[in-house]
């Protein structure tokens, strides 16, 4: 069974998706599509303690009140790279911080090469959670799937002030 809710957040509503005992799905809803019924309504985090408490924390950090998430996460059916790459960059790149597509290659301990980085992170089916938003080139803000249709990079560079891993920008 899956748990779903959503979120207004200042970077667009996420829908986040539950089976009650791992987190499954984050992603911003494309128009046209619906989005999960927001905390308060009828949404399915009144039956599910999980969703609930993803909801909670993903509200505490946009609110700068949490800066890790402690939420049990299930990445679906992915390559033992990805997994890889996925799980080095939960586990090791912080709030606040930054990492290159190639220092993230290098962590993962994987062959993979760092142009091949990007196809990952655009694979994380757990974004903000799984913070793929703290990628980066080495020359620049690199890309972003997130967000609405055509803000990824307005979505990212927030993201990245948000927690402090840019200065905001000065325009």
């Amino acid at each position: 069974m899956t748990f779903s809710g959503s979120i207004a957040t200042p970077v667009g509503v996420l829908a986040v998706h539950s089976d009650g005992s791992a987190i499954r799905r984050v992603h911003w809803p494309r128009p046209g599509q619906s989005a999960p019924a927001a905390p308060g309504s009828s949404s399915d985090a009144e039956r599910d303690p999980l969703l609930a408490e993803a909801l909670d924390q993903l509200g505490a950090y946009f609110a700068g009140a949490r800066a890790a998430f402690d939420l049990p996460f299930d990445l679906g059916p992915q390559s033992d790279v990805t997994n890889a790459v996925l799980h080095a960059l939960y586990d090791t790149v912080l709030h606040g911080e930054t990492v290159t597509y190639g220092e993230l290659a290098e962590r993962s301990g994987t062959a993979v090469p760092a142009r091949a980085i990007g196809s990952i992170m655009g694979a994380n089916p757990i974004p903000i959670i799984v913070p793929c938003h703290r990628v980066v080139a080495s020359d620049g803000l690199g890309g972003y799937s997130g967000g609405a249709p055509g803000e990824g990079l307005l979505t990212k560079r927030w993201l990245l002030e948000h927690e402090g891993a840019l200065p905001q920008a000065l325009f």
